[in-house]
């Protein structure tokens, strides 16, 4: 017996019916006057046959994103509110019973009722909370004071909430622990920022926070590489008000010194500080080593030491001689067209 039925490509019969269900479509027409000329009111949810006027759907569900935000203000039609963060103790989910203004509006027996529920709803928080709470503002307060973009306190901010949550700040100051936390974050966002220098602009203590730093980021499992004295350039460069030459010489010198091998064991800002003033030799922006100290951070014999080593082991001193003599041939050039007239 022959069958009728069509085969695919694989040898299965087809389904007629299910095939011939996908071909047709469905038009929605007006009821009335039997028009496809149809329109969609967005804002009252209404389905509208503009031929007859017929409203044909009403009170339809929008699929779409509602932008609509409940503030005291009610500044635009947004409903989602505010992103979370870290750097807010709450994660800026938080409910408040009120503001201070707001009940001291209220009526006597009003206004005692939601001092009371103000009150209890304060004191229901939890010890890491009322932690957070305080030490959160400090962080953003450091992080004014260091200059910390927004997306390093914000990093600086979830390390902080881990390390309260594991128990890590058991024991250890606040200050400490904070100041360590926004190292932390800015060595994974490659920032130049040397302890020395966060220490001293928070005046906290450098030991205390080069241990709690070690241990969070132990007991959490970051992985800090160690910064070079590369990253620490464009930062000293702009202070001292070099040019772009004087930094790309700066990093040229650095990396033929990485080569060399003559960066490990030594100090990232000591040999950015050498590197720099070794740049400021050859393109004649000089800077003496004073200078250079002060604004680095560290001691002139560092400099001089890094300096001669740099000198000796790289064969600096025909690099820095030809470009002096480069630089008197282009003087004598100017020189001799004017001299001319």
């Amino acid at each position: 017996m022959i069958s009728n039925n069509e085969f695919d490509e694989h040898g299965n019969p087809i389904n007629k019916k299910k095939k011939d269900s996908k071909k047709t479509t469905f038009v929605k027409r007006c009821p009335e006057c039997q028009s496809i000329n149809l329109t969609v009111d967005d804002k009252r949810g209404e389905v509208i046959c503009k031929s007859c006027g017929l409203v044909i759907e009403e009170n339809s569900v929008d699929p779409g994103q509602e932008w609509r935000e409940f503030g005291s203000d009610d500044q635009g039609k947004r409903r989602a509110g505010a992103p979370t963060s870290y750097s807010k103790h709450d994660m800026g989910t938080g409910t408040e019973v009120g503001s201070v203004s707001e009940i001291y509006n209220l009526g006597s027996s009003e206004r005692r009722k939601f001092i009371r529920l103000r009150k209890w709803h304060n004191r229901s928080s939890t010890s890491i909370e009322r932690n957070l709470k305080y030490a959160l503002v400090e962080l953003r307060r450091v992080s004014s004071l260091l200059n910390i973009p927004a997306s390093i306190e914000e990093e600086a901010a979830r390390i902080y909430r881990l390390a309260v949550t594991k128990g890590l700040v058991r024991g250890r100051s606040m200050e400490s622990v904070i100041v360590g936390a926004i190292y932390i974050a800015s060595r994974l966002f490659n920032l130049p920022r040397s302890l020395n220098e966060v220490t001293s602009k928070t005046n906290t203590n450098k030991r205390d926070v080069g241990k709690t730093y070690r241990f969070i980021a132990r007991e959490l499992n970051i992985k800090l590489l160690p910064s070079g004295p590369i990253d620490y350039i464009p930062k000293f460069a702009n202070k001292l008000g070099f040019s772009a030459d004087t930094q790309t010489q700066a990093v040229e010198i650095l990396k033929i010194a990485q080569k060399s091998e003559l960066t490990s064991g030594r100090g990232p800002t000591g040999l950015a500080a050498a590197a720099l003033y070794v740049a400021s030799l050859i393109t004649g922006e000089k800077r003496t080593q004073r200078e250079i100290a002060d604004v680095v951070g560290v001691t002139e014999v560092t400099i001089r030491n890094r300096y001669k080593e740099m000198i000796e082991r790289l064969d600096l001193d025909k690099l820095i001689e030809d470009a002096k003599k480069e630089r008197e041939n282009k003087k004598k050039v100017a020189v001799s067209p004017l001299e001319a007239n």
